[in-house]
């Protein structure tokens, strides 16, 4: 899986700023630029891509194969 490599070579540290960057450029704008509805999508594209970082991240493998498993469990 293409993500598990490219995110396999990084340090640990640098995994967390690829997750947190996002969410907080998106509050930035959200603050110069007030309650619009591109804050909006900016935020909530921020969000689901610090939760897909954390939630999917290489180092939790099983975390990782339990989600994929829960998709199977409804087919």
């Amino acid at each position: 899986m293409l993500y598990g490599i490219v995110f396999g070579t990084i340090a640990p540290d640098q995994r967390v700023m690829t997750a947190v960057i996002p969410f907080a450029i998106a509050m930035l704008l959200r603050l110069i630029l007030g309650r619009t509805q591109f804050t909006r999508w900016a935020v909530t594209l921020g969000t689901m891509w610090f939760a897909f970082n954390v939630l999917l991240a290489p180092y939790s493998t099983g975390i990782r194969q339990d989600l994929l498993d829960l998709g199977n469990h409804f087919r």
